[in-house]
C-alpha cells in the first residue's frame, strides 16, 4: 500500500484534532505527516508533539513548497484563507481536505473549482457528517424514496459564546478582514454550518451532491459588539420545493442542541440529545441510522484513501456550494438588526456573555411549530422590540 504524505495548515484550534489523528496514526493507515504550517505555532498545544515527532513546522505554505511536497494538504485555516490556500496547494500538485465552510464567496468557490479541474486533483470539504456512516445510510434511504418526499426539515442550535470567542482571532464575527478579504463569519457559516449543510446534503440527488437552492428568507440580529450577526432564523426553499428551517444563535444563556427534525411523507427523522438519527414511520416502524459523531474522523481517512484510489469523496466543492449560496444570499439581502440594549443581559466580568431576553423561548417555539418568528402569533410584540434597536454598520 502506497504511503500518503500529508501537510497540515493550521496546527492550533481545530488543527490540533488533525495533528493528533495524523501523528498517532497506526501503521495500517500508512500516512506520514511531513509538515505543519502555521504563522503562530507557539499558540498551539500540538507544537511539542510536532517537535517530538521530528516533524518540521513552516511559517506559510509557500515556504513549505520551496522545500518539500505532500500528496494531501489539510486546511484548518481561517475562512478567508480557504480559497487562496486551496488554489496554491492544487497548483503544487496536492489534493486538499479543506475544513468547513467551503470559503466565503461564490466567486472564490468558482476559482477553487477551476483550480481543481486544472490540477486533476480533488478538494474535499470537511463537513464530517457528510462522510459518516449514519448520514450516508439516511441519504441512501432518502434517495431510494423509503421515507417519501421531503416536506419540512428543521434544525435548532442555541450555543452561548462569550466575548473571548470573538476575541480569539482577528476575523471572528467579521464580514471582512482588516485588509478587505471577505470572511462572512457567522453562526450559519461557521459554528452551526454543519446543520444547514446536512439538510441540503441529504436531499441531494447523488452521493456527491446537495439540493439546489431556490429561495432564502432570513432575519438576522446581533447582541455582541461585532460586525456581522450572531443570531439567525432562516427558511430555505430547495429547487424541488422542500422547506428547510434553521434557528441558530450565540446570544443565549444556556446551551441547547443541535436538534433536528426532518419531516417526510412517510416518516419523521429526529436527532436530539441521544445524538442518534432515528426515523419513526407513520406505520409504526422505527429505524435507527446511528450517531454521526461515531465516525467523525471518516473525512480524514477517506481523503487519505482517495489519494491512493482516486475514488470520489462524498463532500467536495459541488456538495458544499448550496450552503455557501445560502450564506451569500443572507449576507446580500438581510439587514442586521441590533437587539435593543435593554433586552441584552450581560453575565460575567472577565469574560462576559451577552444573552437576549426571550430569544431562546422564541426560537424553541419557532422550531417546534415550524415557522419563523415573524409568522408566530403572540411573538409580534417581542419581535418588534427586537427590531427597535435599529440597524447599524457595526454594533458598538
Amino acid at each position: 500500500m502506497t504511503q500518503v504524505t500529508a501537510a497540515l495548515v493550521g496546527i492550533g484550534g481545530y488543527g490540533e484534532y488533525y495533528a493528533g489523528q495524523l501523528l498517532q496514526a497506526t501503521p495500517e493507515r500508512n500516512v506520514r505527516l511531513v509538515a505543519g504550517i502555521d504563522a503562530f505555532p507557539e499558540r498551539s498545544a500540538s507544537r511539542l508533539a510536532f517537535q517530538q515527532a521530528g516533524t518540521p513546522i513552516f511559517s506559510d505554505l509557500e515556504s513549505f513548497y520551496r522545500q518539500a511536497s505532500a500528496d494531501l494538504v489539510i486546511l484548518a485555516a481561517p475562512i478567508h484563507l480557504h480559497a487562496p490556500l486551496t488554489c496554491l496547494a492544487l497548483a503544487h500538485g496536492s489534493n486538499v481536505l479543506c475544513e468547513k465552510p467551503l470559503c466565503a464567496t461564490l466567486e472564490q468557490a468558482q476559482q477553487m473549482a477551476a483550480a481543481e479541474r486544472q490540477a486533476g486533483k480533488f478538494v474535499a470539504v470537511g463537513y464530517q457528517w457528510s462522510f459518516c456512516d449514519a448520514v450516508q445510510a439516511l441519504k441512501r434511504d432518502v434517495q431510494a424514496g423509503v421515507l417519501g418526499r421531503p416536506r419540512l426539515l428543521k434544525t435548532l442550535t442555541l450555543w452561548p459564546r462569550r466575548r473571548s470567542y470573538y476575541q480569539r482571532n482577528t476575523w471572528a464575527g467579521r464580514i471582512h478582514t482588516d485588509d478587505g478579504q471577505p470572511a462572512l463569519d457567522s453562526p450559519v457559516n461557521n459554528a452551526t454550518a454543519h446543520y444547514l449543510h446536512n439538510m441540503l446534503y441529504i436531499l441531494g440527488d447523488g452521493r456527491e451532491s446537495s439540493a439546489g437552492v431556490k429561495r432564502v428568507e432570513a432575519e438576522v440580529w446581533r447582541a455582541n459588539p461585532i460586525e456581522n450577526y450572531d443570531t439567525a432564523a432562516l427558511r430555505v426553499t430547495t429547487e424541488s420545493g422542500a422547506e428547510l428551517l434553521q434557528f441558530t444563535t450565540h446570544a443565549v444563556a444556556e446551551n441547547i442542541g443541535p436538534l433536528a427534525s426532518y419531516h417526510f411523507e412517510e416518516a419523521v427523522v429526529e436527532y436530539g440529545a441521544d445524538q442518534v438519527f432515528t426515523a419513526r414511520f407513520h406505520n409504526g416502524t422505527v429505524k435507527q441510522y446511528g450517531n454521526p459523531e461515531d465516525s467523525a474522523d471518516n473525512k480524514l481517512w477517506q481523503a487519505v484513501e482517495a489519494v491512493r484510489s482516486g475514488e470520489k469523496l462524498a463532500c467536495g466543492i459541488q456538495a458544499a456550494l448550496p450552503h455557501l449560496e445560502c450564506v451569500n444570499r443572507i449576507q446580500e439581502t438581510a439587514r442586521i438588526a441590533n437587539f435593543p440594549r435593554e433586552m441584552v443581559h450581560t453575565e460575567g466580568d472577565e469574560d462576559p456573555l451577552n444573552w437576549v431576553e426571550g430569544l431562546a423561548e422564541a426560537f424553541q417555539r419557532g422550531y417546534a411549530e415550524g415557522r419563523l418568528p415573524v409568522e408566530l402569533p403572540g411573538l409580534q410584540e417581542w419581535r418588534q422590540r427586537c427590531l427597535a434597536g435599529g440597524e447599524e454598520e457595526k454594533r458598538v
